[in-house]
């Protein structure tokens, strides 16, 4: 290593772990997709209680629930025991999760009998799983935006993106693999909110979401051993008082010179090591949350988490292959993020996004239903699906990383993602009751009302960009302090 110049592979070695927890964002959000129909079919047969469409629609988004909680206490955890720590009681969530939602009997109730209580610790465990998610999503932009050169640091916060998508896509994949030559049982509704199995496989039912679930330990594992051996961010030193120990990781990353005018550069902007939320103006922490908001409130999880209903509705022969299509057509697209971001800026891929999410959206809208259309309905939900994966998908991240000055950082990041679970559990479980209103009205009324309404709200997003969000391209963390102070 040159003392002088710094290591990239040291560098590149920190952000490889710490976007694991990305994975593990994508992974463990996306898995529903594919269990929650033999999950529902095991359920519906209890004898003490009856299942629900409502109880089967918190079932499937319980573990947001945990999202909220977990990016809620990011903050005091990140602020208290550091980001390092912090992610290790993250992984630890996400390990005990995956193992208790694939045997949620836990050696303590019937193996294979549902009943409502097994319902209640499932759902406990999808819960401890979300607060991991949580506080990942949190903390791991975090952790990169402050380890990363301001030069690169948009490139390497997108990596995190890129592994959220990366973990659907690999939890598509397995669970294609875990389906197999298996089928998912034909559920129908039977009217006010309750549904039945017309047919199901029995090891669907029985076995097969167990295994989706539990695929989840190994990455998980994984992701919890090896963060241990990651350095804790040098900004979190300094305003810990570990001045010698931040500067030699500064060193490493940086080299010695770059090191220590960085290092100078924090302490600059941390005379005071707490400063209230709203230190530097009500705009600064208002952008951030709207960012979040606005990354959720285009409805793209809508398509994420019910994609293979989505494509059954549409005639798809094979739903879950066409989920994998899109999840590589997402994961292509996130990279155009990744390579563009430090050269392009932040504010133009969130504003061309938008744009792109509305079409896409506006043409679902028009298009859904009609079966001469479908192949433009397909190409529809493929644009707007793409578009949020160079857009709103990464950069959301790069600018939670990015926008808040040191001394509000963990604070005001852990107000703006829990906005983010908050909304993201709105828009999922708002998302099928309003896609489902031509059930009652005879008509398709619900389709293009919910993809019209996504589509109008992208349009209010690109308007908020190009109106209030500053550009953050080669701005240091100290630079966004400056700024903000003269705003306030």
């Amino acid at each position: 290593m040159n003392n002088h110049q710094g290591s990239k592979a040291y560098l590149v070695g920190i952000v490889m772990v710490a976007v694991l927890g990305g994975l593990l964002f994508g992974y463990d959000t996306a898995v529903i997709s594919g269990a929650e129909k033999g999950l529902q079919a095991f359920f519906l047969s209890a004898p003490d209680f009856r299942y629900s469409d409502f109880m089967h629609g918190f079932t499937s988004s319980s573990a947001l629930i945990g999202c909220i909680v977990g990016s809620g206490i990011s903050g005091l955890f990140a602020g208290k025991f550091g980001r390092k720590r912090s992610l290790v009681f993250a992984g630890i969530c996400f390990f005990i999760s995956a193992w208790g939602s694939m045997n949620p009997e836990s050696y303590l109730l019937p193996y294979g009998k549902p009943s409502w209580n097994l319902l209640v610790v499932f759902n406990l465990y999808r819960i401890l799983g979300g607060i991991g998610v949580g506080m990942a999503s949190a903390i791991c932009p975090m952790y990169i935006g402050e380890i990363a050169p301001s030069n690169i640091r948009g490139m390497l916060v997108s990596f995190n993106q890129f592994a959220i998508i990366f973990g659907q896509l690999v939890v598509y994949f397995v669970n294609f693999l875990i389906l197999g030559d298996h089928t998912n049982p034909v559920i129908t509704s039977i009217g006010q909110g309750f549904s039945q199995v017309v047919s199901g496989d029995p090891w669907t039912i029985s076995t097969g979401w167990r295994y989706m679930f539990g695929s989840e330990c190994v990455p998980a594992g994984l992701f919890t051993i090896l963060i241990c051996f990651v350095p804790e961010t040098p900004r979190y030193l300094v305003l810990t008082g570990q001045d010698g120990k931040a500067l030699r990781i500064l060193t490493r990353i940086n080299g010695s010179e770059v090191a220590q005018q960085t290092l100078n550069d924090i302490k600059n902007t941390m005379t005071e090591k707490t400063e209230k939320l709203f230190s530097f103006g009500f705009m600064c922490v208002f952008v951030g949350i709207m960012l979040s908001v606005f990354q959720q409130a285009v409805g793209i999880n809508a398509v994420l988490y019910y994609a293979p209903r989505i494509f059954t509705d549409m005639g798809m022969a094979n739903p879950m292959m066409q989920t994998v299509i899109m999840g590589v057509v997402n994961i292509t697209f996130t990279l155009v993020a990744v390579f563009t971001v430090e050269k392009l800026g932040r504010k133009p891929l969130l504003i061309s996004g938008s744009i792109g999410m509305a079409i896409g959206a506006f043409g679902v809208a028009l298009t859904f239903g009609n079966d001469s259309l479908s192949t433009v309905t397909m190409l529809s939900i493929m644009v707007y699906s793409a578009s949020f994966m160079f857009s709103w998908g990464p950069i959301c991240w790069v600018y939670m990383a990015e926008l808040f000055p040191n001394t509000i950082r963990s604070s005001a990041t852990a107000i703006a993602v829990a906005f983010q679970w908050i909304f993201n559990f709105i828009v999922s479980s708002t998302f099928v009751p309003l896609f489902n209103m031509h059930l009652t009205r005879g008509d398709d009324f619900g389709h293009w009302f919910t993809y019209g309404l996504y589509g109008v709200i992208c349009v209010v997003a690109a308007l908020f960009v190009w109106r209030l969000v500053p550009e953050t391209k080669g701005k240091t963390l100290e630079d966004m302090t400056k700024l903000w102070r003269k705003q306030a």
